[in-house]
């Protein structure tokens, strides 16, 4: 019988498009189930989408559309990306789910009847954004001590949950099982930050607005949004909270307690203090371990809709291909400090390793054992030294490998595995099958060496599996082996001489990284007017001078003609007439405006604006546009003439 093994990510939230920082989480969960496979586990490996809350509803209303159609849609993205990115999730849940949300009742109304939960006043700050209520102590200037943005002050009738009742409990639970919040960094934000500082009792309904949970008892109140979402983790495998432990269902008794939630560092105060505490009070066993990834930054900077940095992984793997993206999450982000992504990283990651260390051995390997023993492989003669060094350096690489996944530094596994091909493109160097190939006495040595070669990757291939596992595949079937599980990397030498190997082919085409980045940072640029909103007040802007102002040149154009761009859904050609002159502009508003609503009508358009080539065609120039989630176009009078400078 195999040993059960429950992994999660946090759910992600169902207000808009989740950006690469995002979807790091569940790349990097992925890989963490993909190993615990490969070990001969039977994982469970938990996603999904956290659909309530006042946030969504807002949106929803500037939508124009249903709370449950916008998150209809939104889940349908997310989920899309989720598989885009070739993750193998076992089960996707939704809180708005019915099983969930009957569950979650039932949740709520257990704690009520035993005592956990009163009803009350609520007064005090609030973040919408967040979901989360902060004290006075906490709310420093007013802003959220999370995210930063402004809180408001809310007062409403509400449920509270004695989270001081638990507390004493938590902390003497956090002592004993040292490793329960990881990194130890985590842990101690969490116990000196909130543990010691005395918890206060937590407000678990809502009566300001009606997206979410009712509470069936009293409906005019729905379930605090995290009471909601934290509950997943036990919905989606069957919990049913008028049973005893005894009487779940096997599902449930088989994978509960989780072996671990992989969460984002901001959110670690829900999972490591009220999660456990909600548990305690269904006398549940906690997880066995929370950990708290930091984020992936553009550049220096925290990913932002409003400041026009945010990368989405689903975009960037048109350009560097899905275990392109995987590859650079996966090797960029540290254990415990922020990670940082830029197309220029991103290009030089892809080529560096992808391109010329995988990419480049595996084909000249293979085109070698084409070209010497017509694709056979050949059986391996007596071992030499520079032979017994790769073979060494084969298991102590597994060996590191497997210890660094243990301790959820994913980083440094790949890192491990990619030291790995960097030796085997060495050992090439060192043995030079080219000149052996010269001399027919040397033939059993060239067999060796490629034999050599050839193990060497599949071991590599094996370990890449939780990384990237379509270039994974591609390799293993190459080489002609089924030998694809850690027990085949217990000795050297899995590879079954006599067979034969495929035709070889590029893996990673290399990218031209100045054409590239230009590309990027065009499309990027191209794509910031029709980006979704940042569901936040303005942090402010630096101030100009008129002078600086007086550098901007706004002129007036009348639309000639409009059409779409071919593989672009965004971008709209449109072809304009200043008066003085005739010029090209794309602009990203295809999703707003049909190519018939603009011809004849005039704009303001930014006319000193340095070209720009998108998508292959060159724009000379940006009409003005307001609005990110619905882009209106700024139209002039039509009297207005053309060519007249906007002051």
């Amino acid at each position: 019988m195999k040993q059960p093994f429950y992994i999660t990510t946090a759910i992600a939230y169902a207000s808009r498009k989740p950006h690469f920082g995002n979807t790091y989480e569940v790349i990097a969960t992925d890989a963490l189930a993909r190993y615990q496979r490969l070990l001969g586990k039977e994982v469970f490996f938990c996603t999904g989408t956290d659909e309530h809350g006042q946030k969504i509803e807002n949106l929803a209303k500037e939508a124009n559309i249903t709370p449950q159609a916008y998150v209809d849609g939104v889940a349908g993205e997310i989920r899309g990306i989720w598989d885009a990115m070739n993750t193998s999730y076992d089960h996707f849940i939704r809180t708005t789910d019915d099983y969930h949300v009957s569950v979650v009742q039932k949740i709520f109304k257990k704690f009520y009847e035993q005592g956990d939960i009163y009803l009350g006043h609520y007064e005090g700050w609030y973040c919408t954004p967040c979901e989360s209520f902060f004290t006075a102590t906490q709310a420093v200037d007013g802003k959220c001590p999370d995210c930063g943005r402004p809180l408001t002050q809310a007062r409403e009738e509400a449920y509270f949950f004695k989270m001081s009742k638990y507390a004493d409990r938590l902390m003497t639970y956090i002592d004993e099982h040292p490793d329960f919040i990881q990194p130890e960094l985590r842990k101690k934000e969490m116990v000196n930050n909130f543990l010691k500082a005395g918890l206060q009792d937590l407000c678990v309904s809502r009566t300001s607005f009606t997206w979410g949970i009712p509470v069936d008892f009293d409906p005019k109140h729905v379930v605090y949004v995290w009471l909601d979402a934290l509950t997943n983790y036990i919905t989606a495998i069957g919990y049913d909270p008028d049973k005893s432990y005894e009487e779940q269902s096997e599902t449930f008794k088989k994978f509960w307690p989780a072996d671990v939630h992989i969460i984002g560092k901001d959110i670690l105060r829900f999972h490591t203090i009220y999660w456990p505490i909600f548990l305690m009070a269904l006398d549940l066993p906690l997880p066995k371990k929370v950990f708290g990834h930091p984020w992936f930054n553009f550049g220096t900077d925290k990913m932002s809709k409003s400041k026009g940095n945010v990368i989405y992984a689903d975009e960037l793997a048109k350009h560097f291909t899905v275990d392109g993206v995987r590859h650079y999450a996966l090797s960029e982000m540290p254990f415990s400090s922020d990670g940082s992504i830029t197309y220029e990283g991103v290009i030089k990651r892809y080529n560096n390793d992808l391109v010329n260390n995988l990419g480049n051995l595996v084909k000249r390997t293979l085109d070698m054992e084409k070209k010497y023993f017509d694709r056979v492989i050949p059986t391996p003669g007596a071992e030499e030294g520079s032979n017994a060094e790769l073979k060494a350096a084969c298991a102590s690489t597994f060996a590191a490998y497997k210890k660094n996944m243990d301790d959820y530094h994913i980083a440094d596994a790949v890192e491990c595995v990619f030291s790995l091909f960097d030796r085997a493109n060495k050992y090439i160097d060192e043995t030079t099958p080219w000149a052996l190939a010269k001399d027919e006495a040397k033939r059993e040595r060239l067999g060796t060496v490629l034999y050599n070669l050839m193990e060497t990757i599949r071991q590599g291939a094996v370990m890449l599996q939780a990384f990237i596992p379509a270039t994974a595949e591609e390799i293993l079937s190459e080489l002609n082996t089924e030998a694809r599980d850690f027990a085949s990397l217990a000795s050297f030498g899995a590879l079954r001489g006599g067979s034969t190997v495929g035709e070889s082919k590029v893996l990673f085409a290399r990218v031209d990284a100045e054409a590239k980045l230009a590309e990027l940072e065009a499309a990027r640029q191209a794509a910031a007017p029709a980006a979704e909103p940042a569901q936040e007040k303005p942090e402010g802007c630096a101030l100009i001078g008129i002078e600086d102002f007086a550098k901007v040149e706004l002129r007036t154009a009348k639309v000639l003609a409009a059409e779409k761009v071919e593989k672009a859904k965004k971008l709209l050609k449109l072809q304009l007439d200043l008066g003085y002159e005739k010029r090209q502009v794309v602009s990203g508003i295809a999703k707003w405006y049909a190519p018939e609503d603009l011809v004849d009508r005039k704009v303001a358009v930014v006319a000193n604006l340095k070209p720009a080539t998108l998508c292959g065609i060159e724009s000379q120039g940006m009409i003005l546009a307001s609005g990110e989630e619905t882009v209106r176009v700024v139209f002039l009078a039509d009297d207005t003439p053309l060519g007249e400078r906007i002051r």
